[in-house]
């Protein structure tokens, strides 16, 4: 089945958040959502909806909880119990809600930097304690974690791991024997872990998803995961994403952390959730094959093109992490390519410690938009 993801959409009168914020002449190759669109079955389902014409409050209903656990067990073998499935609407507002439930003010949030800004929030918001702990850089160029300090970075007053897996914005997508170090120290001094595995379908051939919570059935009873279908399927406006929490405790928790101010997830996004995991996988399968290809096309282009900047092929995501310490910019890198490329990128210094010198790369959009971009960055190192 052939799908077209060579057309670029005009965005602009449509509100797009990526598309408004720079001038006409900027390319946005910044916030993660995608310059294609959904899948068909899915703009089909909402069209029948609206068709119907009737919008009351509405529930999850059982068909949309039933493609959930389905999508998990068929694309990543994870068996979830439907009972263990809650919507949010929204990741972001789920790790807060996460932190909120299990962590007071005055104790500590762990994360690991650099990481989605949003997570630097966290304590802040909640009156936290935040503390952190830095990826290093193995000798291929991609991040590892540093293990004893991820530990000493632990005190008696932290209560909450925040993971990022696939990891935004290096694109690292951890091994199952990281995973299990990471589960080990945390299960020894009893924190609860947040992973967000929000990329968790945008993963490439090279490299495999590992569900946190479905290493060990202790592993999983420590575990809030909250995932979505939102990056894979471009359609992040809807604002639909999902917690699996299996331990009951923590279940209520975390319901109880919504305060009134967490609302339900609204009816078009529920429509849109249970079609795309329905009817998505035939159209995700040709969008990892081409985003691949444009993955390729960047780490090539960069190592050969870019003199001084750097970047690890991602293993997920559709983001490159491009480190532009050594290419002879003054001052601040992406400031610099939207002042003389044209091109918008997020600010690596927006990711926390590490992100310095840095710039994030969007290129989940058509071949033609990745080249220009890159072209025009060419030119401006020049």
């Amino acid at each position: 089945m052939a799908f077209d993801f060579d057309t670029l959409p005009d965005r602009r009168p449509t509100g797009s958040t990526k598309w408004q914020i720079f001038d006409e002449d900027v390319l946005p190759m910044w916030v993660a959502d995608m310059d294609f669109r959904s899948p068909e079955p899915v703009i089909e389902a909402l069209h029948e909806r609206v068709e119907h014409g009737v919008f009351g409050y509405t529930r999850p209903p059982e068909g949309v909880t039933a493609s959930v656990v389905d999508w998990l067990a068929r694309r990543h073998g994870w068996s979830v119990d439907p009972g263990h499935v809650t919507f949010v609407p929204g990741v972001v507002v789920g790790f807060n809600q996460v932190a909120q439930a299990v962590t007071r003010p005055g104790e500590g949030v762990l994360i690991q930097t650099p990481t989605y800004g949003p997570f630097l929030k966290v304590a802040e918001n909640g009156g936290f304690i935040q503390q952190e702990t830095e990826f290093i850089r193995g000798e291929d160029g991609q991040y590892e974690i540093d293990l004893d300090a991820f530990e000493a970075t632990i005190t008696p007053q932290t209560r909450v791991f925040m993971l990022c897996n696939p990891q935004n914005p290096t694109g690292r997508v951890f091994r199952k024997d990281e995973l299990e170090a990471m589960a080990e120290i945390c299960l020894r001094h009893n924190l609860v872990i947040c992973s967000d595995e929000i990329h968790h379908d945008l993963v490439y051939s090279e490299n495999q998803h590992i569900p946190m919570a479905s290493l060990a059935p202790e592993i999983a009873a420590n575990t809030i995961t909250l995932l979505a279908p939102s990056k894979t399927f471009n359609i992040a406006g809807l604002k639909a994403s999902v917690a699996v929490i299996e331990n009951d405790e923590l279940r209520a928790k975390f319901q109880a952390a919504q305060r009134g101010l967490v609302d339900w997830v609204n009816l078009l996004a529920l429509v849109a959730v249970q079609t795309a995991y329905e009817q998505g996988d035939v159209w995700l399968d040709a969008l990892l094959v081409y985003l691949q290809a444009n993955r390729d096309y960047v780490a090539d282009f960069v190592e050969k093109e870019l003199p001084g900047v750097c970047v690890a092929k991602p293993e997920g995501t559709y983001l490159a992490w491009l480190d532009c310490r050594e290419a002879g910019i003054d001052g601040n890198p992406s400031e610099f390519f939207v002042k003389n490329a044209r091109v918008a990128m997020n600010d690596g210094a927006w990711f926390g410690a590490g992100g310095e010198g840095h710039v994030r790369f969007n290129f989940g959009s058509p071949r033609a938009m990745v080249i220009e971009a890159l072209d025009r960055m060419k030119t401006a190192l020049k």
